[in-house]
């Protein structure tokens, strides 16, 4: 079950708005641990990935530290046009320590 979205919008260019919807799923107990699934709805195609946890609150923060990876990591973050509000004003998500270098806009002010 879909248990959150999140529309960001990534502007082609040749001016095209495009949404990027993120999905993120109910974590579901499996037989050795929890997982959650998400989704990204990149232009090009949806990516779907699923991060593992020992309990289910580990699964849903794992997951959203992997939403946030795919995004910064991503080639269309590069570009500077993939946005959530103003450009640069980051996404909403935060990112493994690993990747706390990327982080612009109000991501970076927030995260300690």
């Amino acid at each position: 079950m879909m248990i959150a979205q999140r529309n960001l919008e990534y502007v082609a260019e040749n001016g095209t708005a495009i949404s990027v919807p993120i999905q993120l799923f109910s974590p579901e107990e499996d037989d050795r641990c929890w997982a959650c699934r998400y989704t990204i709805g990149w232009p090009n195609g949806v990516k779907s990935g699923v991060a593992y946890g020992f309990d289910s609150v580990q699964a849903l923060i794992l997951a959203i530290n992997s939403i946030g990876n795919d995004l910064y990591f991503s080639d269309y973050h590069k570009t500077s046009r993939l946005t959530w509000g103003e450009i640069n004003g980051g996404y909403g998500f935060p990112v493994t320590k690993n990747a706390r270098d990327l982080l612009v806009g109000y991501d970076k002010e927030f995260d300690d």
